[in-house]
């Protein structure tokens, strides 16, 4: 008898480890997505939470004409503010709803894709009382530019009866397309002197340099140019070298090493690669530039690689006849430090060589993307190094117009077939592409498509669970949670689950994201297709206090148990207790309560039963408090007749 070795597993309830090699869990991967996500969140502050509208007052410098745009915007309720590129219109924007008075409402950033049956991103569900309203159309193409303004003129007249606010941040590179009768309401700002914000940022950070210490013709020269979200980089760099630099060093070296990280290389880069004639040369300075600080055989790897996609002749002479690496890169002015890792010397050089490539050599952009694919592949490069060069990737295509690059790898690095260490590197790219201020658009939309998609696959649906819940919800909220309910509807076993808990999440963080989701789940929902789904939604997320006052959520509750009170299989049955017992814990609110389940079943008296049975068992399973349940249930059923118009006789006989 004849027997094959091998692994048999009868039954697993974890990972199961079955090939060669290290094994590498999509539990440990997902992980690994969630943790890069948020640390790339942190360097990228966009948001208009609370906590980062008082980080960006406290720094906040006024621009020229900011008094004007005030007045504007108090007299009208609405402003299209305008302003030069690097003026910092979206902070300003941001300031000017901050200003207001915040007793109701919230702040928060309109949609900027038409998801689901919206006809307009000025949607009736989009605004409520109080609320102060931002839109950002400063990348706005000029059809979506048009449009927009046509319904801006309409949505006026609801902002004054919801004594709501509006600042919409205008296109400036679109100004001749702004309407006539739309003119008195834009405001132009001017840019605020670069000196002023950084010294209010550097103060914050309790750096205080003296004047003399400020007039330095380079930073003088730096600051003119330079736009504001780069001043305040300038200033973080500053802090960070005040933190790191040794005891010895005081504010003229820490602002020297500052402004050295920001040097632009281009020119010299362009020498470099002008009077180089080695095409293997070139193939190592672009490799070394998007694997910086990694070791000498990544850097090898990814030249050879490089030589090779771009059909590069092979060099034929003996391999002990060719220079070795460390001269290679002593040619290129490259060193390798104590831990063995290879970077340029020169500060900012290897971000000029990136430029260079992808700027420079547009024919070959396309293969560039597959190489860089090609090397992400090698399952030698760790976390770090993978994460670093995503971000380089990213860089690149974004600046030369090119997200379908992103997305090409972000579809093949999700495929079935892929290894799931790839997982953050897909996420991570399009977290890069959504916070884009030119193409987060984009990416917004095609995450959309893939969330309605029914062949998008379970990777790819994970990664976008990850992506939507760390990276798009808190800049775009509302269009999170439209995706995160698309993903938790069609999802499938643990991408599924994912999204579901994702959604309930982001809709149970504020009361009109919460509202939101009841509308979608309550006067939204397809019967046909996604009953169950949402059924199990609704139930999750329905609270019998949270905001029970409001009649707005008394009638989207009510909805919402008409439709899952009406479902055979009486799942909504383990949800009564809790919303009867609310009426006893919260005695307060129990009139609303009742109404709610009441008003549910009032059309159909099978209905109305169905829920009287449930209730009068949870009466009889009670341990205690065995009159407040009677009495609960007895206004229950008082509660029922009065919606089906049936006259109460507590004495009859």
């Amino acid at each position: 008898m004849t027997e094959t070795g091998g692994t048999y597993v009868h039954e697993s309830h974890g990972s199961v480890h079955g090939g060669e090699g290290p094994q590498y869990n999509f539990y440990v991967a997902a992980a690994a997505a969630t943790s890069r996500l948020r640390d790339q969140a942190g360097h990228r502050p966009r948001t208009i939470s609370r906590t980062d509208r008082i980080h960006l007052y406290q720094r906040f410098v006024d621009p020229p004409q900011f008094t004007r745009v005030r007045e504007v915007l108090r007299e009208a309720r609405v402003v299209l503010l305008d302003g030069p590129p690097g003026s910092g219109r979206r902070a300003a924007a941001v300031m000017l709803l901050h200003e207001l008075p915040d007793s109701r409402g919230s702040l928060h950033e309109l949609p900027d894709t038409l998801d689901d049956s919206a006809a307009s991103i000025f949607d009736a569900r989009e605004a409520s009382a109080g609320d102060r309203l931002l839109l950002d159309l400063s990348e706005a193409e000029e059809a979506r530019y048009v449009d927009i303004q046509r319904d801006l003129f309409a949505f006026r007249d609801r902002l004054s009866a919801l004594d709501a606010h509006l600042v919409v941040v205008l296109p400036h590179h679109l100004g001749y397309l702004l309407r006539d009768d739309l003119r008195h309401l834009s405001a132009e700002i001017g840019r605020p002197s670069g000196m002023r914000v950084l010294a209010r940022h550097l103060r914050c950070e309790n750096i205080e340099p003296t004047a003399t210490e400020l007039e330095g013709k380079e930073l003088r020269g730096y600051l003119a140019r330079a736009p504001l979200r780069t001043v305040a980089a300038l200033a973080d760099g500053i802090r960070r070298h005040r933190d790191t630099d040794g005891a010895d060093r005081e504010f003229p070296q820490w602002l020297a090493a500052a402004l050295a990280d920001e040097h632009d290389q281009a020119g010299r880069v362009a020498a470099d690669i002008a009077a180089e004639d080695s095409g293997r040369r070139r193939a190592l300075l672009l490799s070394l530039a998007m694997f910086h600080g990694s070791p000498p055989s990544t850097i090898l790897s990814a030249t050879n690689t490089l030589l090779k996609a771009l059909s590069h002749p092979h060099d034929e002479t003996p391999r002990l006849d060719r220079t070795d690496l460390y001269a290679e890169f002593t040619a290129v002015r490259a060193e390798v430090d104590t831990d063995g890792r290879v970077s340029f010397a020169l500060p900012g050089y290897d971000s000029a060589v990136r430029d260079h490539f992808w700027t420079y050599m547009p024919d070959v952009r396309r293969q560039l993307r597959d190489w860089f694919r090609d090397c992400m592949s090698s399952p030698g490069l760790d976390p770090g190094e993978r994460q670093a060069a995503v971000a380089r990737f990213a860089e690149q295509g974004l600046r030369c117009q090119r997200p379908e690059d992103l997305r090409a790898l972000v579809e093949r690095w999700t495929r079935t077939d892929a290894s799931p260490r790839c997982l953050p590197d897909a996420a991570q790219l399009l977290a890069f592409g959504l916070s884009d201020d030119q193409h987060g658009r984009y990416f917004r939309q095609q995450i959309y498509d893939w969330s309605t998609a029914a062949d998008t696959n379970e990777h790819l649906r994970h990664a976008l669970v990850l992506v939507c819940s760390e990276s798009m919800a808190p800049t775009h909220p509302d269009q999170a949670l439209v995706r995160l309910h698309h993903l938790a509807r069609r999802g499938k076993a643990r991408d599924g689950v994912a999204a579901q808990k994702a959604v309930l999440s982001l809709a149970r963080s504020e009361n009109r994201l919460y509202e939101l989701m009841l509308t979608r789940l309550s006067t939204d929902r397809d019967q046909r297709w996604w009953a169950d789904r949402d059924s199990a939604l609704f139930l999750a997320l329905a609270d019998p206090i949270r905001r029970i006052r409001s009649p707005r959520v008394q009638a989207l509750l009510t909805q919402g148990w008409s439709a899952t009170l009406r479902r055979a299989d009486e799942s909504w049955a383990g949800y009564v207790p809790h919303w009867l017992s609310a009426c006893i814990e919260y005695a307060e609110h129990r009139g609303h309560i009742l109404e709610v389940l009441a008003a549910a079943c009032a059309a159909d008296s099978r209905t109305a039963g169905r829920l009287y049975r449930a209730a009068r068992a949870w009466q009889h399973a009670a341990d205690g408090a065995i009159a407040d349940r009677a009495d609960t249930v007895d206004h229950l059923l008082r509660a029922i007749d009065i919606q089906q118009g049936i006259e109460s006789y507590p004495c009859a006989v």
